[in-house]
């Protein structure tokens, strides 16, 4: 186990879940019973929703499977975080495990019921309703960013301990 990259992996997820709970709390202090913000000549709007689905807000009524799922997610980049000796997947795996730990926070806690809250989700792109593209929240912003990262890592042939077995093959069979 790499101490560095699991703490490179534990401070990215905490990163991300204050980021996340402080604009949460600043979303809800500041647009509760507002009208949506323009940002950006209308590219980005704030605008406050209660998502009880999952993305694009499908499944409102299966609130408690999404919050069993990102248990089962945190939990297990917990059990991989000790592999991990790569710091490119150390920030990978950190931004999905903030970003989901976030949106468990809401589920757990927000009303109307724990394990049945709705996550705060405040940027809407290019219409202040989501009409154009769903609204979200910076949690969603770090799971999809590490996500990106996880899939290019393995596109690229980069493993989460840090080998790249393709290479490592390819140099030992021309070395021989």
């Amino acid at each position: 186990m790499s101490r560095r990259r699991l703490g490179v992996l534990l401070a990215v997820a905490a990163g991300a879940l204050i980021v996340d709970i402080a604009t949460k709390t600043l979303a809800v202090a500041q647009l509760s019973d507002a009208e949506p913000i323009r940002l950006l000549d209308g590219g980005l709007f704030l605008t406050l929703a209660r998502n009880t689905g999952a993305a694009f807000s499908m499944g409102s009524n299966m609130t408690i499977v999404f919050t069993f799922v990102m248990i089962v997610v945190i939990t297990v980049i917990a059990l991989v975080a000790r592999r991990v000796r790569s710091l490119p997947w150390a920030i990978a795996l950190g931004l999905i495990m903030g970003g989901a730990s976030g949106n468990l926070v809401d589920r757990l806690f927000r009303s109307p019921a724990p394990l049945k809250g709705g996550v705060v989700d405040f940027l809407s792109v290019f219409d202040p309703w989501g009409q154009v593209w769903p609204i979200f929240n910076l949690a969603d912003v770090f799971i999809v960013s590490g996500g990106i990262l996880a899939v290019t890592l393995t596109i690229s042939g980069r493993e989460i301990d840090g080998t790249r077995p393709r290479r490592d093959a390819k140099a030992r069979k021309e070395s021989s």
